[in-house]
């Protein structure tokens, strides 16, 4: 083509020159014309056509033929162009790894944490910690101070003499009782014997057989007397130790050990029972993550798996932990499994409230389709993929896509492994055309989640 456009390129200015030679005889021709009283002569008329004629063959020999070759040879690379098949690039679908990887935000908590209110109301009268403090179990956190509480002990401890008092004074009449009761059994079964050989009146032998009956009745009555008066004792006893172990939570302990996170009152505070929030404990030795796990990955999680942790603000850390238990039921709002981690050993870096990014290596039993993101096509029909048949025609099929990892997708159906897609398909690529595939240059990206 540079030839042919050289060759041209010289044949237009020759043929320019020659416009110049022509137009210069016409002036001379003009000229003379006038000086031979406007009549030429015949040799300039001959020359003038012979210039005529050599101009006209030029142009036809070195303009015309040469553009109509050019014209000629573009049509012939024109109709080979349009013969020619398509050339497209193709990736093949491929299954994702069995082994992989999840990564998911989760929020780092205490394995233990509670609050510690007042149990028993009062005056603070001296704290001992504050925020940021360790503590073991059972070590003394604040003293209450409570008069009105040691009042009704005394209070108490009076009613439960007054009622061991009542009680030994009915098992006095008791005693008393049961006396009188013998004495009148006795005397009921000798006036029996005495009337049954007529000696005393059957009136006496009835006088003392009612009599004894009648105290009978008067001991059982003292009987429930004594029992009443027991069960007093022991009611006063129990409000006593009721108002004792009140007492004991006067001394606020720390129910386990860990981090005191919060404290809510000073000396000499006013503190109600079971409302005044003192302090918040946390358990630090310990702490997990609760984690968010998408439906189709809620199989493959269970209890003792390994996971890895990692906080932005702490590049380079990583933090091994285990999946301690699973909710085994997904939330029917975000078709989610929540997932437990614990972490051992943080060394007192990670801290409760951190955002984390936690990574679990998971084995799935059946890993679906993998495709590159370039090989996507969507269409008001939905998500498609321009398959290359094994004729070399392009069928477009509809596909089920599943996780979304930038690079690459997942496919849960409409393809089969080992299938040819076509990267990137143009407008030219329509259904059923033939096309010539080659693989991509770029490789298909690797499995991972």
């Amino acid at each position: 083509m540079n030839e042919t456009e050289s060759r041209e390129e010289g044949l237009q200015a020759e043929i320019e020159d020659l416009k110049r030679q022509l137009q210069e005889q016409k002036r001379l021709v003009a000229g003379h014309a006038v000086a031979a009283a406007k009549k030429p002569s015949g040799r300039s008329l001959l020359m003038l056509l012979l210039l005529l004629g050599g101009l006209s063959v030029a142009g036809y020999y070195f303009g015309y033929l040469p553009r109509q070759r050019r014209e000629a040879m573009l049509v012939t690379e024109s109709q080979a162009s349009g013969d020619a098949l398509p050339v497209v690039n193709v990736q093949t679908v491929t299954r994702s790894a069995i082994k992989a990887s999840l990564m998911l935000p989760g929020d780092i908590q205490a394995v233990t944490e509670a609050p510690i209110l007042a149990r028993a109301g009062g005056y603070i009268k001296k704290r001992y910690v504050d925020i940021g403090d360790r503590v073991a179990a059972g070590q003394v956190l604040v003293d209450i101070e409570a008069p009105e509480l040691d009042q009704q002990i005394r209070q108490a401890k009076a009613q439960v003499d007054q009622a061991s008092a009542a009680v030994e004074q009915a098992q006095a009449s008791l005693q008393q009782g049961l006396a009188t009761e013998n004495l009148l059994k006795v005397t009921a079964d000798r006036n029996q014997k005495l009337a049954d050989k007529n000696i005393v009146s059957k009136q006496d032998n009835d006088t003392s057989r009612l009599q004894y009956a009648a105290e009978q009745a008067t001991v059982q009555a003292l009987q429930k007397a004594v029992a009443a008066g027991q069960s007093s004792v022991a009611a006063a006893s129990a409000n006593l130790a009721r108002l004792t172990d009140l007492q004991g939570y006067l001394t606020v302990r720390a129910p386990f050990a860990g981090v005191i996170t919060l404290r809510n009152v000073d000396t000499g505070a006013l503190v109600n029972e079971g409302s005044t929030l003192l302090f918040r404990i946390a358990q630090m030795d310990r702490l997990r993550t609760y984690l968010n796990v998408p439906q189709g990955y809620a199989d493959s999680i269970h209890a003792g798996q390994p996971a890895t942790l990692t906080v932005p603000d702490l590049p380079g850390r990583k933090f091994r932990g285990t999946v301690a238990r699973t909710a085994d039921s997904l939330d029917p709002a975000s078709r989610t499994l929540l997932v437990e981690v614990q972490v051992l050993e943080t060394g007192g870096v990670l801290l409760p409230g951190m955002y984390a990014q936690v990574e679990l290596a998971l084995q799935r039993l059946d890993p679906p389709l993998s495709i590159p993101s370039d090989t996507l096509v969507m269409r008001s029909t939905g998500p498609q993929v321009a398959v290359v048949r094994a004729d070399g025609t392009v069928h477009f099929a509809p596909i089920q896509l599943g996780r979304d990892y930038g690079d690459h997708l997942e496919v849960l159906g409409g393809l089969e492994e080992g299938q040819l897609l076509v990267v990137n398909p143009g407008d030219a690529i329509r259904e059923g055309v033939k096309v010539k595939a080659l693989p991509a240059e770029k490789p298909a990206p690797g499995n991972r989640s």
